[in-house]
């Protein structure tokens, strides 16, 4: 194997998990799921069958990924991230056919006790402050927090705050610039 598993995980087969990953303490991945390279899965953390993870994924503590959830490479999920997959859930009624895809864009934030609703993207770079419940899309780079999740400012690929330096807005930690497009910001 070229990944590490924890003797308490449960990995059912077929999975699909690149080298270098690690999986913790009472993890349970379903069959069918693919996990990429490089990723570490913190203790109980659930993967279903249809959910995606990129490569450098960082999954904390007490997160699952139920069916129609993909993270794309280099996100990060805090502990216990909260996602759903069904608008309208009722415990009598199977609604399996209408589990929504929530998208996760590359580079992601979702800070601790983040929620994320079903059916929505947050984009790439983005910030999802603590305790925060995302009832929108995000916008590539954009900060939000709070309940629910506004938008508060607009962070670097780096993760810090940006400053609006004229029409566009600059980094003072790495020095990266950005401008404002239809996405959110896109770096220039």
């Amino acid at each position: 194997m070229q990944f590490f598993v924890h003797p308490t995980a449960i990995i059912e087969e077929p999975v699909a998990i690149g080298p270098g990953t690690k999986v913790w303490h009472f993890c349970h991945i379903m069959a069918g799921a693919r996990i990429g390279a490089d990723c570490v899965l913190g203790q109980n953390v659930f993967v279903a069958a249809t959910a995606r993870v990129g490569d450098r994924v960082k999954i904390q503590n007490n997160v699952s990924l139920y069916d129609g959830v993909e993270l794309e490479s280099d996100v990060f999920c805090g502990p216990s991230v909260v996602f759903t997959n069904v608008t309208y859930p009722r415990s009598f009624i199977s609604r399996r056919k209408e589990f929504e895809k929530t998208l996760i864009r590359k580079g992601a934030t979702l800070g601790a006790n983040a929620t994320i609703l079903c059916g929505l993207t947050i984009g790439s770079h983005a910030f999802v402050g603590a305790g925060a419940v995302v009832t929108k899309n995000v916008p590539d780079h954009a900060l939000v927090a709070g309940t629910p999740a506004r938008p508060k400012g607009w962070v670097c690929r780096c993760g810090k705050t940006l400053t609006r330096r004229s029409r566009r807005w600059v980094c003072i930690n790495c020095g990266c610039g950005y401008r404002t497009t239809k996405a959110g910001l896109e770096k220039i």
